[in-house]
């Protein structure tokens, strides 16, 4: 033990802790990186084909496609006599509405519920006539307009979390039970959650201080997952569950900061208590999110194309000549 200076608190630990005070306030200690994922154009409105290359549209799994219009923006403004319409779908087959795809009579189209094998390339077929005034001569016109659809979803979110603590030595067992404890307490906070702590580790290193020479420090580093035992249970009725957990493990991630938060709280208030020798390092707090596919999806989370397959949570979709599906997560 020794005792530090007002100052010198301040500076290096931001507030004294003990094995069950553990980390310090300050939003400033907090590096909080989040990489999300590229996002494309997820329309939501009907859509008029712009007429040139086939348009790409994204639809998140288990919702409603946008509304398709088979016609582009020029044809929309003037009329249009007799006008027919025959959707083709990704099985190369001709469309008819069902209680997932509901055409109009004006030709626009909606994909219900929408899941991996119904993406692909939908084509629309419009004919209509021009009538000549003076003859009444009558010509047929037929213009196609080509949508891909690609299924996606959410990425699995977890986050990457790394602290430091000084200790007197990096022998002895003491340096484990701090870790051992650390873990434990992180489990108990988030548990109800069904998140929990996977994959600490540590090292220890020792460190050369400005003013404050060589200190030994342990480097700690661990995933907080929102998969813990028994996760299913908090689907309810979740199709896939994605918003639920997604929506845990930023509650998790709060509750982590709100814990540093507030047993530094206690000691940003009083400079003058003893310095234990395992403290934690100010400014050492940092956390990253980390982004993983399910399985069938790749980068972007977008479904894995034919000649692709995703088996689990990679973010690349890999190669395989055999698969002619959507969304495949093997390769026969």
């Amino acid at each position: 033990m020794r005792t530090s200076s007002p100052a010198e608190s301040k500076r290096r630990a931001g507030g004294a802790v003990d094995l069950l005070r553990l980390f310090p306030r300050r939003e400033r200690e907090r590096t909080f990186i989040e990489r999300l994922p590229c996002a494309p154009h997820f329309p939501k409105a009907a859509m008029f084909h712009p007429y040139s290359d086939p348009i790409k549209i994204y639809v998140k799994l288990h919702r409603n496609s946008p509304i398709l219009v088979c016609m582009d923006f020029k044809r929309a403004e003037k009329e249009t006599v007799d006008p027919t319409y025959l959707w083709i779908g990704p099985n190369e087959k001709q469309l008819t509405g069902n209680y997932r795809i509901n055409i109009t009579e004006t030709g626009k189209l909606m994909v219900k519920d929408f899941l991996e094998p119904l993406s692909g390339l939908y084509t629309c077929t419009l004919s209509y006539k021009t009538v000549r005034a003076e003859t009444q001569e009558e010509k047929m016109v037929k213009q196609r307009y080509d949508f891909m659809i690609f299924a996606y979803r959410e990425p699995d979110y977890s986050y990457q979390m790394a602290v430091r603590f000084t200790t007197k030595s990096c022998i002895g067992r003491y340096n484990d039970l701090l870790f051992r404890v650390l873990k434990k307490i992180l489990d108990n906070l988030i548990s109800d959650l069904s998140c929990h702590v996977i994959e600490p580790s540590y090292k220890c290193h020792v460190v050369k201080v400005p003013k404050n020479g060589l200190i030994p420090e342990l480097f700690i580093a661990f995933q907080v997952n929102p998969f813990a035992p028994g996760w299913r249970g908090a689907c309810k009725d979740s199709i896939d569950c994605e918003d639920i957990t997604n929506h845990n493990i930023l509650q998790a991630r709060d509750r982590i900061e709100e814990f540093f938060r507030s047993q530094a709280y206690i000691f940003y208030h009083d400079f003058n208590k003893t310095l234990p020798a395992m403290h934690f390092v100010d400014h050492s707090f940092q956390v990253i999110r980390l982004d993983s596919c399910r399985p069938g999806f790749g980068k972007n989370e977008v479904v894995c194309s034919p000649g692709t397959f995703s088996p689990d949570v990679d973010v690349t979709c890999q190669t395989c000549i055999s698969v002619h599906i959507y969304g495949a997560k093997s390769c026969p």
